[in-house]
């Protein structure tokens, strides 16, 4: 039998000043991952000597009906063509999950400083890992054309 459903715990939340969901702008952004209480400081020792960090966390502002089963173009946009929910990376998947790569800035008791990581104030983090480039892609990285044209102001920083 197939699982269709599991408690995963939350292991911390993101502090920063990002309060709203956006689809772009995310650069310039610094937050604090702050891992509970519960969790010593020990389970951090360590992992500043690593560039950056492997985060999942839950879109916690995401309800249950925003979940899209199928195909639909990315970001609605009818420039390209429609792709099915296992294509996209947002909300809209079932497990309403997230997954950054983070670079960490400083590790200071239970708080991560990190920058690059496209989370809201308040985000539950669910678990953390140190990238090692070992485990990251291998082989030649492939991907169709929308994912850049749709990213292009992605990283860049929220205009005032």
């Amino acid at each position: 039998m197939i699982q269709t459903s599991y408690e995963q715990p939350v292991i911390g939340h993101v502090i920063n000043d990002r309060p709203e969901v956006s689809d772009d702008y995310w650069g310039g952004i610094t937050s604090i991952i702050r891992i509970n209480d519960e969790y010593p400081e020990s389970t951090l020792a360590g992992l500043d000597e690593f560039s950056h960090l492997e985060v999942i966390f839950k879109f916690h502002l995401a309800s249950p009906a925003d979940v899209h089963l199928g195909a639909r173009s990315p970001r609605n946009d009818p420039r390209w063509a429609p792709t099915g929910t296992f294509a996209h990376r947002n909300h809209r998947r079932p497990g309403q999950l997230g997954v950054a790569h983070p670079r960490i800035l400083a590790v200071q008791g239970r708080d991560i400083r990190v920058a690059d990581l496209d989370a809201v104030h308040g985000t539950p983090v669910l678990d953390i890992a140190p990238y090692f480039v070992e485990f990251g892609p291998q082989g030649d990285l492939r991907q169709p054309d929308w994912p850049g044209e749709m990213l292009g102001n992605y990283w860049r920083e929220a205009r005032s």
